[in-house]
């Protein structure tokens, strides 16, 4: 039968987009599951923000009444704008081994983007940082981690077949035997006399409530910091009042260093956290009835870390705040009896981050992809902007056009 793509818009169609990977993988030792309950919230317009200033559309392939394939579609002007591109990113893709539902699926992305203007295709890509990103080239015999995707390896065939090309990698590291490793003395020496000149020092936190309180200035600094990168989406503060509770519950107060300047101003923060993959995958993308038991019990007792975020605001890098941090974690992370560390998707050509991994003897174990694809050939035309038309918006333009008829036939009758 041939394949035929299908708008998910209704509620069942939702739950079928959320849940084919969990067919797909259904007895993968390595598929982490994310919570079908956060999978369902990124993509509902009145709860996540970033449909504020993004539009977005869910397609699945069908053969017959069953589904072989999905792919989200994202259209953020924001990005665009920033990035000076007309690009629509592709994300949440997953499909049987499959070519034809494979380029039914990017078709009806690239068709929806170029009804917009849109002149590229990359990803995967979410709607922001937060969101899972990159394809996995390397590392198929590996777990990610919760933050990262899991994909077969077949993937590769699928989107080289319908044209795609690389845009950018990230790489991934693992530490063994973590708590039989000991940080440099030449680097902590530093770290001392860096904090010994009192130009900055490390916050500590007792509880939550403290963390929250200086949310906001994390949220500022790792805009500050990330959004040299390609692809970076700037935050709104809404967003950033939507994402602090969110990732609030898996902080954990021993592994956020923050390091603030003299003046008082955040200088550079790292977080990490407890794995929580194996969990998830023990929920199997459900916190109800007992999904919720596993992830407290993870957060409670670990022994493996993922590095999550880290980032120092430009006008204090070089001046040893990475070391203050990196040297703090260390300590925290050896007094947690941490044994496995993880890092999360760094970009290749940043060596800088990667040079610090090395004094822990760390294995490059998994790589990831951002693809790339034109679409259309490059238009002077004006730009449309994807998302719906708010009510108040429409209502408005109506009474205007209702305004303008009745004055064009009072002067007709003049």
């Amino acid at each position: 039968m041939n394949v035929r793509i299908v708008e998910a818009v209704t509620k069942h169609e939702m739950l079928d987009f959320f849940r084919f990977p969990m067919k797909l993988y259904a007895g993968c030792p390595y598929f982490v599951p994310p919570l079908l309950l956060d999978e369902l919230e990124t993509f509902n317009r009145a709860k996540n923000p970033a449909f504020d200033r993004a539009d977005a559309r869910l397609f699945m392939a069908l053969r017959g009444d069953e589904v072989i394939g999905r792919i989200a579609g994202i259209i953020s002007p924001a990005a665009n704008e920033k990035d000076g591109v007309r690009d629509v990113r592709f994300g949440w893709f997953d499909c049987m081994n499959d070519p034809e539902a494979a380029r039914a699926l990017f078709d009806a992305v690239s068709e929806w983007g170029r009804g917009f203007g849109m002149e590229t295709m990359s990803g995967p890509h979410g709607f922001s940082l937060f969101d899972r990103e990159g394809m996995l080239v390397e590392g198929f015999d590996q777990m990610p981690t919760f933050a990262t995707y899991y994909n077969h390896a077949y993937y590769q065939d699928l989107v080289d077949s319908c044209g795609f090309s690389k845009r950018y990698d990230f790489v991934e590291y693992r530490t063994e035997n973590f708590d039989q490793k000991e940080f440099p003395a030449r680097v902590s020496d530093l770290a001392d006399k860096v904090l010994a000149r009192g130009k900055f020092r490390v916050l500590h936190f007792k509880n939550r409530r403290e963390i929250r309180a200086i949310g906001g200035e994390i949220f500022s600094l790792l805009e500050e910091a990330y959004m040299e990168l390609a692809d970076m989406v700037p935050f709104t503060k809404k967003q950033i009042q939507y994402y602090i509770p969110k990732f609030m519950p898996f902080v954990h107060k021993e592994l956020l260093k923050v390091v603030v300047a003299e003046n008082g101003e955040v200088a550079g923060f790292m977080l990490a956290m407890p794995s929580i993959s194996e969990a998830l995958r023990k929920a199997n993308g459900r916190l109800l009835p007992f999904g919720f038991l596993h992830l407290i019990r993870a957060l409670r007792k670990f022994d493996t870390l993922d590095f999550c975020l880290a980032a120092v605001r430009k006008k204090y890098r070089s001046k040893g705040v990475d070391l203050i941090m990196a040297r703090e974690m260390f300590r925290s992370a050896k007094k947690l009896g941490v044994k496995y560390t993880e890092s999360n998707p760094e970009l290749e050509a940043n060596v800088r981050i990667q040079s610090e991994w090395k004094h822990f003897d760390p294995i490059q174990h998994k790589r990831r992809r951002i693809y790339e694809k034109r679409i259309a050939e490059a238009r002077i035309v004006p730009f449309r902007d994807p998302r719906p038309v708010p009510v108040y918006v429409a209502a408005a333009m109506e009474a205007a056009a209702q305004r303008v008829s009745i004055g064009d036939t009072a002067l007709q009758g003049v």
